[in-house]
């Protein structure tokens, strides 16, 4: 296909976009639009091409969408825009969901792109990649003979994890206000975070304003916004510790989205890692995987384009650098 190719992660609340110029090149020109300054993706990319990329025509892309696909037509989960990647105007386009772009970035990260969140260096194997941004995504990666797999799926909408008698008084919490079920991404997501912050001004008996996430974790002297962050990366860690065990992702737990970079010592030093071994069987197993932070600045476009390249260019699949043990 004729070069430059577009990629794009294209979330709840912002779009990013990147040009590959040459086949296995890493994504260039990148910028971050506004999703609710676009009616919709096809003017988001008219946008991007116009304002930033110096209105080239690219013969091909790949587009990540933070919500469910089917096909060519895609729905994003926590905004408005939904439709058909035909409507773009581009000979060819590769759809996949966010986090299956996520997790085929995982061979292409290293050094400075990763913060160790515990347990033993990152091994071969499935690996998980998860995280919190205006929802919750998950996906795994999948090793083949012909090199990696993703595997997409929508684990933000589990139910919520709780382990400990204060997550159970933040679900009841919740649920008193209206909250039948609460999942993950409830919790575990941006708009989580003012929502437990929230819950835990009811469980505590004390009033609070409603706070932005940015706020909350920008003020860890207020004792109410420091439990938020704590409870948040607690149960967070509950829930990694679940990925783990149904995917056998064994090759690692990766943490993404755009939430923790922005909390990378508070993670660090919070009850994550404590809370994703606990559990009563297996915590042995548990010991034995990695947790890794992602603090690279636009990993899902470097999936996209990794996957776009494999596609399109003839080049080997998605392989790591990493041999069979």
């Amino acid at each position: 296909m004729t070069l430059p190719w577009l990629v794009a992660d294209v979330g709840g609340t912002n779009a990013r976009f990147g040009l590959v110029t040459e086949p296995g090149g890493s994504p260039g020109a990148v910028a971050v639009l506004a999703g609710k300054d676009h009616d919709g993706l096809p003017e988001a990319v008219a946008a991007y091409l116009a304002d930033h990329a110096g209105g080239v025509r690219p013969g091909a892309a790949c587009v990540a969408i933070a919500g469910p696909i089917d096909g060519d037509r895609y729905r994003l989960t926590n905004a408005g825009w939904s439709g058909s990647v035909r409507d773009l105007g581009i000979e060819h386009v590769e759809l996949l969901n966010d986090f299956e772009a996520l997790a085929a970035s995982l061979p292409h990260l290293a050094g400075d792109d990763l913060v160790s969140l515990g347990g033993p260096e990152p091994g071969y194997g499935v690996k998980a990649v998860l995280g919190p941004g205006t929802g919750m995504g998950v996906a795994g990666l999948v090793p083949a003979a012909e090199g990696w797999v993703p595997i997409p799926c929508e684990g933000g909408h589990v139910t919520a994890p709780v382990l400990d008698e204060r997550d159970h008084q933040v679900v009841r919490a919740l649920r008193a206000e209206g909250m039948d079920h609460v999942v993950a991404e409830h919790l575990l997501s941006g708009p989580g975070l003012s929502r437990l912050h929230r819950a835990l001004a009811l469980v505590n008996g004390v009033d609070a304003p409603q706070l932005p996430p940015a706020d909350i974790v920008a003020r860890m002297d207020d004792s109410l916004c420091a439990e938020t962050v704590e409870v948040f990366c607690g149960m967070l860690g509950t829930f990694a510790g679940n990925v783990a065990l149904t995917l056998g992702a064994r090759g690692g737990v990766y943490l993404g989205g755009g939430v923790l970079p922005r909390i990378v010592e508070r993670v660090r030093t919070s009850d994550f890692r404590r809370r994703f071994e606990a559990t009563p069987t297996l915590g042995d197993y548990l010991a034995g995987i990695a947790t890794t932070l992602i603090v690279a600045p636009q990993p899902a476009l470097t999936g996209a384009a990794a996957w776009l390249n494999q596609r399109l260019a003839g080049a080997s699949p998605i392989t790591s650098p990493m041999e069979y043990a």
